[in-house]
Protein backbone atom coordinates (compact mmCIF):
# COMPACT_ATOMS: atom_id res chain seq x y z
CA UNK A 1 0.00 0.00 0.00
CA UNK A 2 0.79 3.53 -0.93
CA UNK A 3 0.20 7.11 0.52
CA UNK A 4 -1.56 9.12 -2.03
CA UNK A 5 -1.92 12.91 -0.99
CA UNK A 6 -3.92 14.50 -3.81
CA UNK A 7 -6.63 15.62 -1.48
CA UNK A 8 -4.10 17.68 0.06
CA UNK A 9 -3.18 19.35 -3.08
CA UNK A 10 -7.08 19.81 -3.83
CA UNK A 11 -8.32 21.50 -0.24
CA UNK A 12 -4.82 24.26 -1.22
CA UNK A 13 -6.39 25.02 -4.32
CA UNK A 14 -10.02 25.32 -2.82
CA UNK A 15 -8.21 27.72 0.56
CA UNK A 16 -6.75 29.51 -2.07
CA UNK A 17 -3.21 28.73 -0.29
CA UNK A 18 0.16 27.98 -1.43
CA UNK A 19 2.72 25.56 0.11
CA UNK A 20 4.91 28.13 0.72
CA UNK A 21 1.77 29.12 3.26
CA UNK A 22 1.26 25.96 4.25
CA UNK A 23 4.48 25.43 5.27
CA UNK A 24 4.54 28.78 7.61
CA UNK A 25 1.36 28.29 8.95
CA UNK A 26 1.76 24.15 9.66
CA UNK A 27 4.97 25.16 11.26
CA UNK A 28 6.61 22.11 9.32
CA UNK A 29 10.24 21.72 7.05
CA UNK A 30 10.45 22.60 3.71
CA UNK A 31 11.70 19.00 3.58
CA UNK A 32 8.36 17.76 4.82
CA UNK A 33 6.41 19.32 2.12
CA UNK A 34 8.84 17.81 0.04
CA UNK A 35 7.96 14.50 0.90
CA UNK A 36 4.54 15.34 0.51
CA UNK A 37 5.19 15.99 -3.19
CA UNK A 38 6.77 12.74 -3.92
CA UNK A 39 4.11 10.89 -1.96
CA UNK A 40 6.50 9.73 -0.09
CA UNK A 41 6.27 8.81 3.72
CA UNK A 42 5.88 11.77 6.90
CA UNK A 43 5.75 11.94 10.14
CA UNK A 44 2.40 11.55 11.67
CA UNK A 45 3.52 14.85 13.68
CA UNK A 46 4.01 16.63 10.62
CA UNK A 47 0.29 15.10 8.97
CA UNK A 48 -1.76 16.22 12.47
CA UNK A 49 -0.01 20.12 12.23
CA UNK A 50 -1.74 20.16 8.75
CA UNK A 51 -4.53 19.38 9.87
CA UNK A 52 -5.01 21.54 12.47
CA UNK A 53 -3.54 24.47 10.30
CA UNK A 54 -6.22 23.58 7.95
CA UNK A 55 -9.01 22.25 10.19
CA UNK A 56 -9.50 19.43 9.12
CA UNK A 57 -9.15 15.77 9.53
CA UNK A 58 -6.33 13.21 7.88
CA UNK A 59 -8.69 12.04 5.90
CA UNK A 60 -9.19 15.27 3.98
CA UNK A 61 -5.39 15.46 2.91
CA UNK A 62 -4.37 11.79 2.08
CA UNK A 63 -5.28 8.02 0.77
CA UNK A 64 -4.17 5.06 0.87
CA UNK A 65 -3.86 3.40 -2.93
CA UNK A 66 -2.77 0.16 -3.73
CA UNK A 67 1.48 0.67 -4.39
CA UNK A 68 1.68 0.89 -7.81
CA UNK A 69 5.15 -0.75 -7.76
CA UNK A 70 3.61 -4.11 -6.73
Amino acid sequence: MAVCYKKLWKLLIDKNMSKTQLIKAAKISTNAMAKLGRNEDVRVEVLVKICAALDCTMNDIMEIVPDPNV
